[in-house]
């Protein structure tokens, strides 16, 4: 029987997302590529219990993350039923439709009748009469906008999310999904954009900006650029990493002899700051306030520890900030 720690509110830190009442905490545990039947049940149970102990209270989902899709969200039924059933109201459990899950063309994108199915089936593997957030995890180029918000809108509507949001939305269509949400009466909570060191793209094309217009919260996926960010590349591309695999996320042309030295100069910087490069990674996406929460991956408990062991140091002076930007940009 797992007994949670009473400690777990100690030390993490918990930030207001955009002007909900709802706070998340500065690191989530999101449940991609480690939950399913290929991974040990043991090292999964271990890893949720361990989050849950120091305070990251949010598990992060989607309808098709695995492998293979559906299956991480299996598995969090399971743990949810034998490990956190009492701590339910303690947790924020998300999870999103968008990406293809069933044959046939109702089974991907943004209609309205896939959303809907699609939200009825995560919450019938989970377990759970509600989710805390419900995304809509890309936008579709040929279904109306109003159709998909309106799914989001009906979704809260029904009882089945207390809160929506959206991922992988432009600045532009993030701003008509907001006002189209609001005209709704069901604000825009939060957008789950792609962002790191390495990856500026919510920067540079205004999507921070946007979101701080619109007072909503932002959870980054990818802060660590698929591994690049922590000690694993340091001296090229070691075997069983994911860059040596035939992963179509990070693959090994994108390790070149460039970016393995960039990547020293930064770990040189964060070992100045008493960090990891990947704390220092995490600790970047979170300075100054702008990004809500920051999504990290584990598979084990142990590289969980040392992602929140970011919360240490999440300051900068604006020295690091100026090094940083030229070791990347150069």
């Amino acid at each position: 029987m797992y007994t949670a720690h009473p400690d777990r509110y100690a030390d993490m830190p918990y930030r207001r997302t955009g002007r909900s009442g709802l706070k998340l905490p500065a690191l989530s545990l999101g449940l991609w590529h480690n939950f399913g039947p290929d991974r040990p049940v043991e090292t999964q149970r271990a890893i949720l219990r361990r989050a849950f102990d120091l305070g990251v209270t949010h598990f992060d989902l989607a309808n098709n993350y695995g492998p293979p899709p559906g299956a991480a969200e299996s598995a969090l039924g399971e743990f949810l039923k034998s490990d956190f059933a009492a701590y339910r109201d303690e947790l924020v459990i998300s999870t999103k439709a968008g990406y293809l899950m069933w044959p046939g063309p109702y089974g991907e994108w943004g209609s309205r009748k896939y959303v809907l199915s699609s939200l009825d089936q995560s919450l019938k593997r989970m377990g759970l009469d509600y989710v805390d957030i419900f995304y809509s995890h890309r936008p579709d180029p040929e279904t109306p906008l109003e159709e998909t918000m309106g799914a989001l809108h009906s979704a809260v509507q029904q009882g089945k999310a207390l809160y929506v949001g959206i991922s992988n939305y432009s600045a532009e269509q993030t701003r008509e999904a907001a006002r189209i949400l609001g005209e709704l009466g069901t604000p825009l909570l939060i957008h789950q954009p792609r962002y790191s060191m390495l990856d500026r793209r919510p920067e540079d094309e205004g999507l921070l900006d946007a979101l701080d217009e619109l007072q909503a919260g932002s959870i980054v996926f990818s802060p660590l650029e698929q591994g690049l960010l922590s000690a694993r590349y340091l001296d090229g591309i070691p075997e069983g990493s994911r860059a040596a695999s035939d992963s179509p996320f990070l693959n090994s042309d994108a390790v070149t002899e460039e970016l393995v030295g960039r990547l020293r100069d930064l770990n040189d910087i964060a070992k100045s700051r008493g960090q990891t490069l990947a704390q220092m990674a995490l600790a970047w996406v979170l300075r100054g306030g702008r990004v809500t929460s920051a999504l990290v991956g584990a598979s084990s408990p142990q590289q969980l520890e040392d992602s929140v062991g970011a919360i240490g140091n999440l300051d900068f002076e604006a020295e690091e900030l100026a090094r940083i930007d030229t070791i990347v940009k150069q």
